[in-house]
């Protein structure tokens, strides 16, 4: 294992900032796209992508509101089908990776995905917010590579192999529109390898794979507190957090963390959602 806490500037700002961000934020994204998906099907606002959608022209003639409100066109606009498929892969996408990582890390990804893509469609002349939400699921399947989903709701399918689908999709998009397409895709790629980089920098090969001497001990912090609940009858295990043991919820599991400088226990409920304890 490699430690989060050596990765760098982005695992220091979500731990000495834990209430960064907005809670459930892919939740509300993907109802602002419903809500714009179902006013785009009605006669008199056909025209609402045109008026939201980026364009590096209005913007610069004083539309300055595409700076944000491109983000609410859902993929598939026009069409009600693709358009709730694609909100409930960004809200189930996005629930899974605020969990993973909490509310701060998953809320600077986006905004700083969203940043760039705006960078990049002030160069290029327009951008899309389709392969931001499409990194939520690369990084999911960098995570979880061997995780199987059901693709349309049928058939069982490893996340690696759906990840390389939409690779491959948005090539054939590079050879049917033009390379200009992989420029589109640029910002959000730039995203992802910077909120991946510790694991790809292990895989490239450039960082060791180093043992953490927690994990390496939770064994043995394990088989001690063991012991001392033996001698004492008490509890042998307490959250951190909220301080519930496994004598008032024998059915609640815990674990320890290995992003906490020592061996601190969590419940189920705040083992990805606490504030990582360092001994600076």
């Amino acid at each position: 294992m490699y430690r989060n806490d050596h990765y760098g500037p982005i695992d220091k700002f979500c731990s000495r900032h834990p209430r960064f961000g907005v809670p459930n934020l892919a939740m509300y994204i993907a109802i602002a796209q419903v809500v714009v998906g179902i006013l785009c099907l009605l006669p008199a606002l056909r025209v609402l992508p045109a008026l939201l959608d980026f364009s590096r022209t209005a913007i610069l003639h004083g539309e300055v509101w595409r700076l944000v409100t491109f983000i609410l066109i859902p993929s598939g606009v026009g069409n009600p089908f693709y358009t709730l498929l694609g909100c409930y892969v960004v809200f189930w996408t996005g629930q899974m990776l605020e969990r993973e990582w909490g509310t701060a890390r998953f809320s600077l990804f986006y905004l700083c995905g969203v940043a760039l893509s705006i960078l990049g469609g002030l160069l290029l002349g327009g951008t899309s917010i389709y392969y931001i939400h499409l990194s939520f699921f690369l990084v999911i399947a960098t995570m979880y590579s061997e995780m199987q989903v059901l693709f349309m709701f049928v058939l069982p399918v490893k996340m690696k192999w759906l990840a390389l689908l939409d690779v491959a999709l948005i090539l054939l998009d590079a050879v049917q529109y033009g390379p200009l397409v992989l420029l589109y895709v640029l910002p959000s790629f730039v995203n992802y390898f910077i909120f991946t980089w510790p694991f790809w920098s292990v895989k490239l090969g450039f960082a060791r794979r180093r043992a953490d001497p927690q994990v390496i001990n939770f064994k043995r912090a394990q088989k001690q507190a063991q012991k001392r609940a033996q001698e004492t009858g008490g509890y042998l295990h307490k959250c951190a957090v909220c301080g519930i043991t496994d004598q008032d919820d024998p059915s609640m599991e815990f674990r320890y963390c290995s992003k906490c400088d020592g061996y601190y226990c969590y419940c189920a409920n705040h083992i990805n959602n606490h504030i990582h304890i360092h001994q600076d």
